[in-house]
């Protein structure tokens, strides 16, 4: 999808340039592909009440640096979101935890490599979505979203599912029927 002006005002983004597209496709798996990972880091993430917000850390398992960021998501469609990010100290990030109301979600992001070169995500999530594993890839084009091929470690796709998306699982859980 395009994003011109006027749809970027609606959502919320007056300035274009402070913003950046995302193209997603979400997929539910049977398992951990262990054996393709990458890097591992263990994220929390505050939905906060009533807002579009989220508060995000990322602790990688390895030797990189920790990452703490504010971010706000604005859905154009269900495959193309808005959203901007703004990276914070460990000072900032810890102030903001305890002064914002919201939902927590706690999970293991796995990094893989697709056959086709493009990265993906597979999140476990813990507590509460126990369970639930999702992989996600982000594509630079509407025609490279189109064209991907499912990973042959998931079972169905449920991006056109809104129930899946990190702020409906906060808020609501893990969906217990499939959508209609």
């Amino acid at each position: 999808m395009d994003i011109d002006a006027n749809i970027a005002q609606a959502l919320g983004f007056p300035k274009q340039k402070y913003m950046a597209v995302e193209r997603e496709r979400r997929w539910l798996c049977r398992q951990v592909p262990i054996e393709r990972v990458t890097q591992i880091d263990d994220i929390t993430d505050l939905y906060v009440t009533g807002t579009q917000l989220r508060l995000r850390e990322a602790r990688p398992t390895d030797a990189r640096p920790s990452l703490r960021r504010l971010t706000r998501k604005s859905d154009a469609d269900r495959h193309t979101r808005l959203i901007t990010s703004l990276y914070l100290s460990v000072e900032e990030f810890d102030l903001l935890k305890s002064l914002l109301p919201g939902r927590r979600i706690v999970k293991r992001r796995y990094r893989i490599q697709s056959e086709q070169g493009l990265w993906l995500a597979v999140d476990e999530f813990k507590q509460d979505l126990a369970g639930l594993i999702l992989a996600e890839a982000e594509f630079e084009s509407d025609a490279a979203l189109r064209a991907f091929p499912s990973p042959d470690f998931v079972d169905h796709e449920v991006t056109e599912d809104l129930r899946y998306t990190g702020a409906q699982l906060a808020l609501n859980g893990v969906p217990k029927e499939p959508q209609a």
